[in-house]
């Protein structure tokens, strides 16, 4: 069998135009070496296998390597047949990065995520290997929109055991994060003609964009020294509500039993919904774990999690349980073949839970996010007096409550020694009617252990 092009393991496109065969294949060839797309010492296929490629004579390949050659474009010896010769030849330059608007953080002190390097890297990957081994050839395929049913049966077992959600894996959506299950639900709402969903006076604008981006309106509900005023529901009549009932962010307290209460008996009496965000519901320091809301009254409350806080934001793995109603027009809503999750990483994630290897994460995750507090409040408390820390019986930030009219300065302090930290001005809405409040918001969560103590020494070093 002839030697062809294929066979070098490379391809070569070459463009021979319509001057004559010699002359474009030699044109081509001399610009595939000034531009740099054969580099220096390329062995080019044999004059026989280029031709065949090509479709031409081998006397017109032939004819064109001695040319360049000739050149210098080209060396050819005995034995080691016809390479790019060994010459300074320009390439073209790359675009240049665009500027950054300021340098990198030394110390990552942004809440929202956790501790990335204390990922169970080696339990995970156990727990690959023996999903993988397991799974039937069709969990390869492109599968049902309500996620893989290893995984929603796994998360049926363990939120109803740890978090008190009544869930059947049938009413369950797997979904890539909470934003992605927003999103859903929303589009869903939206054709039910749901113009208004209340939200938080305080909370993530990018869930706010979510829900705006659907076309809905988000009046915000008043919030007090006890949380959010859930008695206002009934007066502004939307026809959802987001709630972070669990442990409110970023402010960080729960929604009290009774506004709990309000909350649900107006879903129950004007027929509405509630949205409810458990986004770190598995961290609770102080006290008996605060349950679901959803256990309340499953068929008004949609319950979303996600391993985002429990184990990394990269999986891209969330869960939706979902009141009867609604189960199969999100599934719908999500599409037909599910294109949003990655199997394996379902398969895993249902092997982790199933094994205990997950409780045994979260259980070792909470020790060290609690010591991580202790410490926290005991430097600010010494270092820093006029700064009170409120918002810590759970989670993996911390609310410090400064001085007024000190919350600019602090973070101006926090970007000169590149510490990155947020204002609590970040999450007002900005139709909430608020008292002024200065505030930081410290996730305490994200640094690796190594990096701790100097991220703490940091953020005292920048405190009133």
């Amino acid at each position: 069998m002839p030697e062809n092009w294929a066979n070098l393991g490379v391809d070569l496109h070459l463009d021979v135009g319509t001057s004559g065969v010699r002359k474009g294949l030699t044109d081509a060839l001399r610009e595939a070496v000034r531009g740099g797309r054969l580099a220096p010492g390329t062995r080019l296929p044999s004059s026989r296998s280029l031709a065949v490629d090509l479709g031409i004579a081998r006397n017109t390949v032939a004819d064109a390597y001695a040319d360049l050659v000739a050149e210098g474009w080209l060396t050819a010896r005995q034995g080691s047949g016809t390479r790019v010769a060994e010459r300074s030849v320009p390439r073209p330059l790359a675009a240049p990065l665009p500027p950054r608007s300021s340098g990198p953080v030394t110390y990552n002190l942004l809440p929202g995520s956790p501790d990335l390097a204390s990922f169970p890297r080696a339990e995970w990957l156990k727990a690959a290997r023996r999903a993988l081994a397991a799974a039937p050839n069709e969990a390869l395929g492109y599968g049902d929109p309500r996620g893989r049913v290893e995984l929603r049966t796994a998360l049926a077992d363990y939120l109803a055991r740890a978090r008190g959600v009544y869930a059947d894996p049938d009413r369950i959506v797997v979904c890539s994060g909470f934003a992605h299950g927003l999103a859903l639900v929303a589009k869903v709402l939206r054709e039910r003609r749901v113009r208004e969903v209340a939200v938080d006076s305080y909370g993530l604008d990018v869930h706010w964009d979510v829900l705006r981006s659907a076309g809905l309106r988000l009046p915000p509900l008043a919030f007090d020294l006890l949380g959010t005023r859930t008695e206002e529901l009934a007066a502004m009549r939307p026809g959802a509500v987001l709630l972070t009932p669990a442990h409110q962010f970023p402010m960080g307290m729960p929604l009290s039993p009774g506004r709990r209460a309000e909350a649900v008996e107006w879903a129950r009496r004007g027929g509405g919904l509630i949205l409810e965000d458990d986004y770190d519901g598995e961290f609770r320091y102080d006290g008996q774990l605060v349950g679901a809301l959803q256990s309340l009254d499953p068929d008004r409350v949609v319950y979303m999690g996600t391993a985002s806080k429990s184990l990394a934001p990269g999986l891209r793995l969330g869960w939706m349980v979902l009141p009867g109603s609604l189960a199969s027009p999100v599934a719908k809503a999500k599409g037909p073949e599910d294109w949003a999750c990655g199997t394996l990483d379902q398969l895993t994630l249902a092997e982790f839970l199933t094994s205990g290897a997950y409780d045994r994460h979260v259980r070792g995750a909470r020790l060290r996010y609690r010591r991580r507090r202790d410490q926290l409040v005991a430097a600010v408390r010494e270092r820093a007096p006029e700064v009170t820390v409120s918002g810590i019986a759970a989670g993996l930030h911390a609310v410090l409550e400064l001085p007024p009219g000190t919350e600019q300065s602090v973070l101006r302090g926090a970007a000169w020694q590149r510490l990155g930290v947020l204002g609590l001005s970040r999450f007002r809405h900005p139709d909430a009617d608020l008292p002024a409040r200065d505030a930081v918001v410290v996730g305490y969560g994200t640094p690796p252990d190594h990096a701790w103590a100097g991220a703490l020494d940091a953020l005292c070093g920048v405190l009133p």
